[in-house]
């Protein structure tokens, strides 16, 4: 990585290239753009502790890259800065009562984390944080740099805190004043030496909802998550049958889980999306838990092209819809929709999506 445009630049040229790149985000998608340099060192032993534990469950690429997680210029040699930004992602068409209706989901509907209702971000934000590379260059020649957006060992959360999009909440997601959590992380790792902007101060005080209101209590501590025992590694993380004593508190949550997130009082600050790559699709923000199970495969992989959900595949798909409907007997138990669509799998060639099946009826005393 040699930077061939900036070399000689003033200390007053790359301040005003740093503005140039934070209005160029702006105007791609980005609610906000800053710019870090790229000294994990702060936080090198919570990481290793947190691996140690073994938290990271089956996540094992958390683990594989040595210390390159940590030291951004040991994964892009030559790295000096990242430039990090963030993009609601919160539908423009939810209304302001989003919160409560989030809440009170039916106990037969499906509920899917709202950031995955829409298009895979994966794609949105790379494509627009690759843009941005390109304006730069454009406006400076050839430089060094590479765009991530949670597709390799980079600690996002640890460089857009420090960068100043916010802080990191007790419940290890990034909390903004202005903004909440309801966005998305991306960054550049450049070789360009510009102005650093500043870390801003936390401000959760003593504040425990998200900690309270989880689920399955997978928030150990402040700032400590047991990736084990959180829905959102339960139902997308993890590859095998889902450990039984958690099933129950899963409830009707079938990809991912926001509770952490709705109940934080920050949220009532939640931006709308700028893009419309996050609306809704399939009617992914009501559907029944009965009609997603009834999906073939040929369905799953046409109806969710190009969503995130896609990644965990068929099999994991109705692995989850059949925790949910086994739940859904806490107040429709022997519903006679909900026995049929699950007594319809009994022969589905996959042993675990059998075996949760089974458990599901057990629940409805069958």
């Amino acid at each position: 990585m040699t930077p061939q445009g900036t070399s000689g630049s003033a200390p007053h040229d790359l301040d005003a290239l740093a503005d140039r790149i934070k209005a160029w985000g702006v105007e791609l998608g980005f609610a906000d753009v800053r710019i870090t340099d790229v000294d994990l060192s702060h936080a090198e032993p919570g990481f290793q502790a947190w691996l140690d534990a073994g938290y990271h469950g089956e996540m094992a690429y958390m683990a594989a890259h040595g210390t390159k997680r940590t030291r951004p210029a040991e994964l892009v040699p030559g790295t000096v800065r990242a430039i990090s930004a963030r993009m609601n992602y919160l539908p423009a068409s939810v209304g302001n009562d989003w919160r409560s209706k989030e809440e009170s989901h039916s106990a037969d509907t499906a509920v899917i984390s709202v950031y995955a209702r829409g298009r895979d971000y994966h794609k949105v934000l790379r494509s627009r944080l690759q843009q941005l590379a390109e304006r730069v260059q454009k406006e400076i020649g050839e430089f060094g740099y590479r765009v991530f957006t949670d597709s390799a060992p980079v600690m996002e959360v640890a460089l857009a805190e420090k960068a100043g999009l916010g802080w990191r909440g007790k419940h290890t997601l990034l909390l903004n004043r202005e903004a909440g959590s309801m966005f998305f992380l991306g960054e550049i790792l450049v070789d360009i030496p510009l102005p650093v902007d500043q870390p801003i101060s936390s401000h959760c005080g003593q504040c425990s909802s998200c900690i309270d209101v989880c689920p399955t209590q997978a928030i150990i501590a402040p700032y400590k998550l047991d990736a084990r025992r959180c829905i959102s590694y339960l139902t997308i993380e993890l590859h095998g049958s889902i450990p039984l004593e958690l099933r129950p508190l899963i409830g009707n949550r079938v990809y991912g889980c926001d509770d952490c997130q709705l109940f934080c009082p920050w949220n009532k600050f939640a931006q709308r999306a700028s893009v419309d790559d996050f609306e809704v699709r399939n009617g992914l923000d009501s559907a029944s838990m009965v009609s997603l199970f009834a999906w073939t495969e040929q369905q799953f992989q046409r109806l969710l092209e190009g969503s995130p959900i896609r990644r965990i595949g068929h099999e994991r798909w109705l692995r989850n819809i059949a925790v949910g409907l086994g739940n859904a007997a806490s107040s429709m138990r022997g519903d006679e929709g909900i026995v049929a669509a699950l007594k319809n799998r009994l022969e589905h060639p996959s042993e675990m999506v059998r075996e949760h099946v089974l458990w599901a009826l057990g629940q409805h005393g069958i």
